[in-house]
């Protein structure tokens, strides 16, 4: 049997539909080179199994016995996989020209240890697709009511360069790449270790990449692209309706919030983490108190915010009690469902 030249690793939760139309594009691939596709299941319990491996029996199923989440199981997929080369790819994506293959080709002929392509929206629009690093994850203030946009404004006054790249087309050096499509050399994960299994689901590939990004440079590739239909994977297992990582009022909001809590923990140290978590708290009063002010202004219900202020401020409660863990930097799984 000839060797892969790089492995896919796709972790699945209770997502079979997704997975399969995700797997139909990456067989389609006009490709000549060997690959393989590993599918780490995190104990979906539905007919996951049955739907894949019957209609893709070329895919090696990877049975977790709970759910791992993203780390554990992309950890998992590659301790099993074959390739010099490991893709991690979200099951809520779809390939087409070929992107996996252009981007493998022209990965291997570089020096960069990660790579990823341009993201896509289902409309064709562009998604954030790789990030620069922001001195103590300053840039999680920006999803805060009020205070995020009272930020944003100062940082646009004063030019401070924008920690995410939204639009890539031709390659693009960055300090991190979004998750859903990771290309990582086998050599640089045994120099920086695999992800940190701390991690139950986001900023897991943001603090990998800190860690990759100091034996090497990461890239955007912009000339390839993929859809990601982004968020689906997570707001079935959290039963959101929110897109991106801005909402911080429901349970995939608490869990954004304890890992970018925890990445930069682990990455800035415990004085920019009690930082952070401190403007959380101040930004809770700053909710009510200028969100009644604006509605008043505005001739609205000056409480039509306090439903949603009162979950900010439940869930940013909860973060403090995860603190005592979070300075220990006692290894703990940081899943909050």
């Amino acid at each position: 049997m000839t060797k892969p030249g790089y492995s896919i690793i796709i972790v699945n939760y209770k997502t079979p539909r997704l997975l399969a139309d995700c797997l139909r594009t990456v067989f389609a691939q006009p490709t000549s080179d060997p690959f393989e596709v590993i599918v780490v299941d995190n104990a979906s319990g539905d007919d996951s199994q049955s739907l894949i491996c019957t209609e893709f029996p070329q895919v090696k199923w990877v049975q977790m016995q709970y759910n791992a989440g993203f780390a554990r199981g992309n950890n998992e997929g590659m301790k099993q996989a074959s390739g010099d080369v490991f893709l991690l790819l979200n099951s809520d994506t779809l390939i087409s020209d070929n992107a996996i293959g252009n981007c493998y080709r022209t990965f291997i002929t570089t020096d960069y240890v990660a790579c990823g392509v341009q993201l896509l929206n289902a409309d064709g629009s562009p998604q954030i697709s790789g990030a620069y690093f922001m001195k103590g994850g300053l840039n999680h203030l920006l999803a805060l009511p009020y205070l995020g946009g009272l930020i944003k404004f100062a940082g646009n006054l004063v030019k401070v360069k924008k920690p995410s790249l939204m639009d890539a087309s031709t390659t693009i050096e960055v300090d991190w790449i979004n998750g859903a499509f990771m290309m990582v050399k086998r050599t640089a994960v045994d120099r920086a270790g695999m992800m940190d299994e701390d991690f139950f689901l986001y900023a897991e590939e943001i603090e990998w990449c800190s860690r990759l990004y100091k034996i090497g440079k990461l890239a955007i590739f912009g000339q390839y692209n993929i859809v990601h239909l982004q968020g689906e994977t997570a707001n079935e297992t959290f039963g959101s309706n929110s897109k991106g990582y801005q909402q911080l009022y429901d349970r995939k909001g608490f869990q954004i919030m304890i890992s970018n809590f925890l990445r930069v923990r682990k990455q800035y140290g415990a004085g920019w983490y009690l930082l952070l978590l401190c403007s959380f708290t101040f930004a809770v009063p700053v909710y009510f108190i200028v969100g009644l002010i604006d509605n008043l202004l505005h001739l609205r219900n000056p409480f039509r915010h306090f439903g949603l202020a009162s979950k900010l401020a439940a869930n940013v409660g909860r973060c403090w009690m995860y603190a005592p863990k979070m300075l220990s930097k006692k290894p703990w799984f940081y899943k909050v469902l």
